[in-house]
């Protein structure tokens, strides 16, 4: 097929301000529910930004991965546990681009590289080319390389990685090159070394860095990743030892950060905790603050939104109701327990790891059985979320909550935490819970959107959260702790103050003063639009980054 997308093309002419071509690289987007090739926050971020740039008429395109199992589907086995299912998608509406590339990976000289095209006018997105090694033209071994995104298996991961950056970099040149390449996080990474072997200049290569977390830093062998023709090509001993650090291993960060003119972090704390924890590697990139921040179009509820431009606490209110019971279905219809809408609601929904802390409130058993059987102030609370398909111990915190909840009528676990329950959950929520290990989150998003919808957090001071937050006017933030203590005395002390913030300042104000509840609401709405919108944040890449 030989149609408008096999070259760079876009259906608008882009505006003046953002005429430079950028191809955008990253393993996962959360574009929509039917395209299931993200697993959290760095897929719906992504998934944001190319829905951001399609609206502001940027000359940007998408580089991804099409996942034939996508994540996993979320299921549960007879006693309600989770279970981890892996279904085979189908894309019909992608389009077949005819452009077909080829990347020698380990043994195999060549592994071919399919490239679909996902057409703006689908989801309201820029055009977005996803990759695919599941074509007849490979051997069995080369068409399972993107069956399953973030594979366990790690020769499996590395090939990912060098089919999204070489065999991405690949694409982007037969479409007719980019001015920038960007990546978001250091996944495509062999998109940097094929580049820079190509003759693309320093200046025409950015890095977006996620994660203060160490395992999501990705390090491995240099020279199994030399073997593995993660290079581009095979380096000579003296060039591989160039590029590795830390006894032998590539970081996939450093090397990103030392190729890269400049870089970002994802949010103000974030950019002071990365340049903490990259200064003592000599060649690296500037590492500057472009906080996260997502797409009011497709996440705020039209009508909410009205609300509050008028100020109509009536309107909100009737509304907001309309959305919890919307939720209340999803709730019966997975737990079977009836939940009222005139009873507030506590959702902890995110991305399942373990620093998150999902079972904070059951820390301490006493005061949770009180704040859950308080006639006075009656409370709901659901969990959802996705563990890592292998975390075992994210799941069985999982676990743990669907079988402490199963016989109270006011607790729920959901599963199928995809992009169309956490719309209901941000839509239909009173408040949204975080409850991070204090300079673990990088950024965290989710609180974004739920305050776009008149969901108010209550959250660690941590992420985005220090940029927005107005203590007990926009939201409610527990006291900041100091990081270096042991993690046990961390959480005991969170807990603590998490119960004393929901007993004695969210749950009275709720109840007993509803318009300085509404007040908080609105002030949440006020500070999030447009400050964590992703219309600033796609602006701001191009002002400061490209």
């Amino acid at each position: 097929m030989n149609h408008e997308y096999s070259k760079w093309h876009h259906p608008y002419k882009p505006a003046k301000k953002f005429d430079k071509k950028v191809a955008y690289f990253s393993m996962e987007f959360g574009i929509h529910q039917a395209l299931k090739i993200y697993s959290g926050g760095l897929g719906f971020l992504a998934g944001s930004h190319m829905r951001s740039a399609f609206e502001l008429k940027q000359n940007m395109i998408g580089i991804g991965m099409l996942w034939k199992y996508g994540y996993y589907d979320q299921a549960r086995n007879e006693d309600q546990t989770l279970r981890t299912d892996f279904i085979e998608k189908s894309h019909t509406y992608l389009e077949d681009t005819g452009i077909l590339v080829e990347v020698p990976l380990h043994d195999n000289p060549s592994v071919k590289v399919k490239a679909y095209v996902l057409k703006p006018e689908i989801f309201g997105c820029v055009p977005m080319y996803l990759l695919s090694t599941d074509i007849e033209e490979n051997d069995h071994i080369s068409r399972t390389i993107t069956n399953h995104l973030y594979d366990s298996n790690e020769l499996t991961r590395i090939s990912q990685s060098i089919i999204l950056g070489i065999g991405g970099a690949k694409v982007v040149e037969a479409l007719g090159g980019a001015d920038i390449y960007h990546l978001n996080e250091g996944h495509a990474l062999p998109a940097f070394y094929y580049l820079r072997d190509k003759g693309v200049k320093k200046d025409q290569m950015v890095f977006t860095t996620h994660t203060p977390e160490k395992a999501g830093n990705e390090e491995r062998d240099g020279r199994l990743l030399n073997r593995c023709g993660f290079f581009g090509r095979k380096l000579a001993e003296d060039e591989l030892r160039k590029e590795m650090v830390n006894d032998g291993m590539i970081s996939y960060t450093v090397s990103a950060l030392r190729m890269a003119k400049k870089s970002n972090a994802v949010s103000k704390l974030h950019a002071v905790v990365s340049n903490d924890m990259w200064n003592g590697y000599e060649g690296i990139s500037e590492i500057i603050p472009i906080t996260n921040a997502q797409n009011q179009t497709f996440w705020q509820d039209e009508e909410i939104k009205a609300a509050w431009e008028k100020k109509n606490a009536k309107a909100f209110k009737s509304r907001k109701s309309e959305l919890k019971s919307d939720l209340f279905k999803v709730v019966l219809d997975q737990t079977e327990k009836i939940f009222d809408p005139n009873v507030i609601t506590i959702v902890w929904a995110r991305r399942f790891a373990g620093y998150k802390r999902a079972d904070m409130l059951l820390y301490d058993l006493q005061r949770f059985e009180k704040l859950i059987s308080n006639t006075k102030y009656p409370v709901q609370i659901i969990w959802a979320g996705k563990p890592y398909p292998l975390d075992y111990y994210a799941i069985d915190v999982f676990n743990h909550l669907v079988n402490f909840s199963k016989n109270s009528k006011n607790l729920a676990v959901l599963i199928g935490y995809e992009m169309d329950l956490s719309k209901k959950l941000k839509m239909g929520s009173d408040i949204w819970l975080n409850t991070p290990r204090i300079t673990r989150e990088a950024s965290g998003t989710s609180g974004m959107t739920a305050a776009m919808n008149g969901s108010v957090n209550v959250s660690i001071n941590d992420g985005w959260i220090p940029e927005f937050q107005k203590n007990g006017e926009n939201c409610f933030v527990l006291p900041a702790l100091d990081h270096t203590l042991p993690v046990w005395e961390q959480d005991d002390k969170d807990c603590a103050n998490l119960f004393d913030i929901l007993e004695n300042e969210v749950l009275p104000t709720y109840y007993d003063k509803p318009k300085k509840w509404q007040e908080i609401v609105f002030n949440g709405i006020d500070d999030v639009l447009p400050a964590f919108s992703s219309h600033r944040m796609a602006e701001q890449y191009y002002k400061e980054l490209y």
